[in-house]
Parts: C-alpha cells; sequence; structure tokens
C-alpha cells in the first residue's frame, strides 16, 4: 500500500509549484534584457549597485558575489575578472550613518550620488516595490542616468512604474518572492559564465 504523503511533503510540493509557475515567457525575456545590460556592463567597465531590505538585502549582497566572481571564474572557459559590482546593502557602517544623520528613506540614495556615474546600472529587489529608500533610489539613479531593472512581487508598487525594466512577479508571498530575486540572478550569472564576453579575454 502507497504511504500517504505528509503534511510537510504536501506543502513543499505546493511551495515549489508555485515557485516555478511564477515565471512565463514574458518574464523571461524581461530577465534576458537584465542579463544582456549586465554583459554590457561587465564589457564596458561599468559599475552595478544593487540594494533591497531585509532578505532582499540580504540578496542583493548574495546576488554582487556571484557577479563579482562566480560568472568569471566558476564553471568552463577562460577566468576572467567578473563584473564591477556593490551590494549598496553591504556597509553596516554607512547605512547607519545615513538613517541616523539623514533619514532612512536616503541610506540607497545617498550613496548613489556619491559612488554612482551615468550608464552604471541599478538592480533594485523588493516585495512591494514601496519601500521609500529603494523609492528614492530609483529617483535618483534616473536623475544620474543611470538604467534601474527593479526585481518585485505582489503589485509591484511605486517601483513598478518607475524602473525602466521591471521584472514583477505576481505572487503575494514574501519567501517565494526573495526565492525568486536568487533564481533571477542565478538566471543571469550562469547565462553570463556560458557567455563571456571576448572583449575580456585579452585581459586574462
Amino acid at each position: 500500500m502507497k504511504e500517504q504523503p505528509s503534511d510537510f511533503e504536501l506543502n513543499a510540493e505546493r511551495y515549489i509549484n508555485r515557485l516555478a509557475g511564477s515565471f512565463s515567457n514574458a518574464i523571461f525575456a524581461a530577465i534576458e534584457v537584465l542579463a544582456l545590460d549586465l554583459r554590457q556592463a561587465w564589457i564596458d567597465g561599468r559599475t552595478v549597485y544593487i540594494c533591497g531590505n531585509g532578505g532582499s538585502a540580504a540578496n542583493a549582497i548574495h546576488m554582487a558575489n556571484d557577479l563579482h566572481y562566480g560568472i568569471g571564474a566558476c564553471g568552463l572557459g577562460p577566468i576572467l575578472p567578473g563584473i564591477r559590482v556593490e551590494a549598496l546593502s553591504a556597509n553596516s557602517s554607512i547605512i547607519t550613518c545615513l538613517a541616523n544623520d539623514t533619514d532612512y528613506g536616503n541610506i540607497y540614495a545617498h550613496q548613489l550620488q556619491v559612488k554612482a556615474r551615468k550608464g552604471d546600472l541599478l538592480i533594485v529587489l523588493s516585495g512591494s516595490g514601496n519601500s521609500e529608500n529603494v523609492v528614492n533610489a530609483i529617483h535618483t539613479a534616473t536623475k544620474i542616468g543611470m538604467r534601474s531593472f527593479a526585481i518585485l512581487a505582489y503589485s509591484g508598487g511605486s517601483c513598478l512604474k518607475l524602473a525602466d525594466v521591471p521584472i514583477h512577479f505576481d505572487v503575494d508571498d514574501m519567501q517565494i518572492a526573495e526565492d525568486i530575486q536568487l533564481v533571477v540572478g542565478h538566471l543571469c550569472m550562469q547565462w553570463l559564465n556560458t557567455n563571456k564576453p571576448s572583449e575580456l579575454l585579452t585581459l586574462n
């Protein structure tokens, strides 16, 4: 007699199905735009900035690590230096300074004002798309002349309209939203790793 699945197994299956079912052809097309822009930034030596809050802040650091090292040194093919990339959520001293001395809504925008240049990329990771600090980051990126991406869930919030390229998943679950952020990052990382720019081979 076949053993009935446990409540945990049933819940796990539902979760995985919801995660996989969140992707569509339209979303893959938007992710491809991100991957292509990352590749061009890699070639041009432009900088990619990533930010988010809570679990999304941690995912920003994870994604920055992948783009810094994973795309250039992991897998097959020549070893290349990675993308110039920074997770704006990584430096707790800067974040607490700006939050204390200015405003928490300013913690990412101020960093962009100091560091970013026209042509750089911004990737916002957000569930709601309404957090003041990521909204302000996109506004600042636009003023600087950066190209902005936003990986979003729920309704997409303000970032859905503000980002140059929104990658919006219609899911109302923060854990799935955070998993999706890493999946998008890993999709780009693996594609970049197997499509290393020939323009950079001379640096090896």
